[in-house]
């Protein structure tokens, strides 16, 4: 078997991550809700300028709540890209509604606002854009037509934190967003993720939803003499300790993101004439967007291609991997009316991508490796 010199993916200490998790121990509350998590949380709602920011144990269950704080019900429907995470889909399935899937765009591989309209009904109760590779959706459009027609907005944001559309934070638009601190994210803790609460009308719910249905945060701020169940809801808060780990990550928000840019451009350049000479397809992203550089991936022209190119950068110890498959296809999907004809975007998408090795440890090194292993692929 081949030795994997280049990792797609590595946990890296960038700070003050273990002294942090010592501290933790030493102030004998390791259990959620401590000093690092309200430390987590007053700096994410700073730089991102949110009425709340709640940590949860990982982005699924962030967009859990939001499909509760929503009163999500058995009937209702929610738009989602075909193109996503199970996460997206299964948050709101969970609730027993139902789920409806719409095509990406073929440049930037977001949810196409162009179909958006067609896909509302009475029964639309949420849409979900996620902001592919932490690019941007069109957000302006898909804002208007969510006010329009009366509807939430909960951005899965799990892909892009600190990138922007239109000079505005993602994560910010709709009246809720998740996030997402798994290992392979730009910040983590391992796992974990948040929920950004814009409107602040949700937001003492949401803490009652976080605390496993009762009024506790309350208790503890001294708002009433005990507390109590109140409300539907589940365990939602990490430990203290992953949240020192994780605020050590976004101290270092400066370093992380000019290594990930670095990273990136590296491969755009490097593979800009390779692909054109290929029909390979590199990222795509617009002039209002600001990226958070969260992964580099490639097109390739047909699956055999993709497959092919798999193995042989396996075979020079370079791992590399797909990404999703079309979530009307599954399983799951066809039990919820999925049709092979309905995402034709998503499909061919997802038969032709490759994502290339892309962490915060990656070196300069291990990324020519990757790109000349790329340019003697033979074709």
């Amino acid at each position: 078997m081949t030795e994997i010199k280049v990792d797609f993916n590595r946990p890296t200490l960038v700070g003050n991550e273990f002294e942090y998790m010592r501290q933790a121990v030493e102030n004998g509350h390791i259990s959620g809700d401590g000093p690092f998590t309200k430390r987590s949380h007053a700096f994410l709602e700073k730089e991102l300028g949110v009425p709340k920011a709640l940590l949860t144990t990982s982005c699924t269950h962030a967009l859990e709540m939001s499909a509760i704080l929503l009163d999500v019900q058995p009937g209702d429907e929610v738009i989602i890209p075909d193109f996503t995470f199970v996460s997206t889909v299964n948050a709101f399935v969970l609730r027993g509604a139902t789920p409806v899937f719409i095509d990406i765009r073929p440049d930037t591989l977001n949810l196409d606002e162009s179909k958006l309209e067609n896909a509302i009904t009475s029964k639309t109760k949420a849409i979900v854009p996620v902001h592919y590779a932490g690019v941007g959706c069109e957000m302006d459009s898909i804002m208007e037509i969510a006010k329009h027609y009366d509807i939430s907005v909960v951005e899965d944001n799990a892909h892009g934190l600190f990138g922007k559309y239109r000079e505005k934070y993602l994560g910010t638009f709709g009246s809720m967003a998740s996030q997402s601190f798994h290992e392979t994210k730009n910040f983590t803790s391992g796992e974990g993720g948040a929920l950004l609460i814009n409107d602040p009308d949700l937001a003492e719910r949401a803490e009652i939803i976080r605390e496993k249905g009762t009024n506790r945060s309350r208790f503890f701020r001294g708002q009433v003499d005990k507390y109590t169940w109140v409300d539907i809801g589940s365990s939602y808060l990490p430990s203290d300790i992953l949240a020192a780990f994780l605020l050590a990550q976004l101290e270092q928000r400066e370093k992380i993101q000019l290594h990930r840019r670095q990273v990136w451009e590296l491969y755009a350049t490097g593979l800009k004439d390779w692909a054109q000479a290929h029909d390979v397809r590199l990222p795509y992203v617009p002039e209002h967007c600001d990226q958070s550089y969260h992964m580099f991936y490639l097109l390739m022209p047909t699956l055999d291609l993709r497959q092919r190119l798999i193995a042989y950068l396996r075979e020079r110890g370079v791992y590399s991997v797909f990404h999703y498959l079309p979530l009307h296809l599954s399983d799951m999907g066809q039990r919820f009316g999925g049709r092979s004809s309905d995402c034709p975007i998503t499909e061919c998408v997802s038969d032709q991508l490759v994502r290339l090795p892309f962490h915060n440890a990656l070196t300069r090194a291990e990324q020519e490796q990757v790109i000349d292993s790329l340019q003697t692929f033979p074709f």
